[in-house]
């Protein structure tokens, strides 16, 4: 039998486990936040904690809001995806953002009063899925019954 001994003192140890440390998170920061092919078009680590850093939140994409939100209701991620349910994250995933990470979960979806859509002079909301103080979910949709719509969070160009 071989045996090999090596003498490491404490500061090699504690060297070599933060360079490990480092590595490790270069590899999570590579390899795990990708959310798929979609470019995101919304800054998706928004904290949204406050009412202000909500509307703050949709002020940087270009959005003339409510001061406080019209709306605020607590939602429950599904776990199973209806059909409509799947489309809506369809659109998600086309901002960057990914509804079935958080399958399941409990969030709050609160709704802004948007007052300067360009393309349309019907009453037009902006609702956001939060979940531990970040933006999950956001769309913007047409309240008129006619000619309704719903599409991504950014703002048209």
């Amino acid at each position: 039998m071989f045996l090999i001994t090596a003498k490491l003192d404490k500061r090699k140890i504690i060297g070599g486990a933060l360079v490990l440390v480092v590595l490790a998170a270069a590899a999570i920061l590579l390899l795990g936040g990708g959310g798929g092919d979609a470019e995101p078009t919304a800054n998706l680590s928004a904290s949204a904690k406050t009412n202000s850093q909500r509307v703050s939140w949709l002020q940087s994409l270009g959005w003339e809001v409510s001061e406080d939100a019209i709306d605020q209701q607590t939602v429950t991620i599904p776990k199973d995806f209806s059909k409509t349910y799947a489309d809506y994250n369809e659109l998600q995933l086309s901002q960057g953002f990914d509804l079935r990470k958080f399958s399941g979960f409990e969030a709050v979806r609160y709704t802004y009063e948007i007052k300067n859509h360009p393309n349309t002079s019907d009453p037009v909301v902006a609702d956001m899925i939060v979940y531990r103080g970040k933006v999950i979910a956001a769309d913007v949709q047409s309240l008129s019954a006619k000619d309704g719509f719903m599409e991504g969070i950014e703002f048209p160009a």
